[in-house]
């Protein structure tokens, strides 16, 4: 099995019926702003330069945006504000994530550890475990990682999870906190980051400043 064929079978996974409900629910129903779009409304896999030493990872698809478009963190106001920081820091070629035919190319390779929307972007936990198998088994074939950002604590923790199936390793030793890095037993460094969401940035938990502080120091450290 290669990446490809691994995207083929997430692509079209039916595991969890309430997150494929849900999914095609709201690719049927659409957004008023959005009802000329043809939404994706399938399990959204990971996107960018599969050979990088930099791996971002989030929790899931948004409604309206990766869950429409087919791509990760595509087309929403998540997408908006983070690639005006990735595009201000050096890892993508243009401020916008709009679709999937924008020409964007990103020095990272970006990933989601559930890989469908899930309603009230709260999945439950067996759906977070039917996902990991897709999260460790993509994670393997990303051989030059040094470093990994967890956007929100969940994508954070995914990444601790995958490292718990070869190490013993307690959660607790790597608490969550927005710049805090560890060095995990595989060698790369595992970072904490605010999600990018509309909350975080409206309410100034995470701000156009601190997201390219932060990403400045990552782009040094690699």
């Amino acid at each position: 099995m290669n990446l490809d064929v691994l995207n083929t079978e997430i692509i079209s996974c039916t595991k969890c019926s309430r997150l494929v409900e849900f999914r095609e629910k709201i690719a049927r129903e659409k957004r008023k702003s959005f009802l000329d779009w043809d939404y994706w409304g399938k399990p959204v896999t990971g996107f960018g330069d599969r050979s990088s030493s930099l791996l971002i990872i989030g929790l899931a698809p948004a409604a309206h945006g990766g869950n429409r478009t087919g791509r990760v963190f595509t087309g929403d106001k998540s997408a908006e504000f983070l690639f005006k920081c990735l595009y201000h820091t050096g890892f993508s070629n243009q401020p916008n994530s709009d679709n999937r035919k924008d020409g964007l190319k990103l020095n990272a390779y970006m990933t989601v550890s559930l890989k469908c929307v899930p309603p009230g972007d709260k999945p439950t936990a067996e759906e977070k475990n039917n996902c990991s198998n897709f999260l460790a088994k993509e994670l393997q074939f990303l051989s030059n990682l040094k470093v990994v950002i967890g956007l929100g604590k969940i994508g954070y923790d995914s990444y601790l999870r995958f490292i718990s199936k070869f190490y013993e390793i307690k959660m607790k030793n790597y608490s969550f906190k927005h710049g805090k890095g560890y060095t995990l037993p595989n060698g790369n460094r595992l970072y904490g980051c605010y999600h990018p969401s509309p909350r975080n940035v409206n309410t100034n938990r995470i701000n156009f400043k601190m997201m390219v502080s932060f990403l400045e120091s990552v782009k040094k450290e690699l």
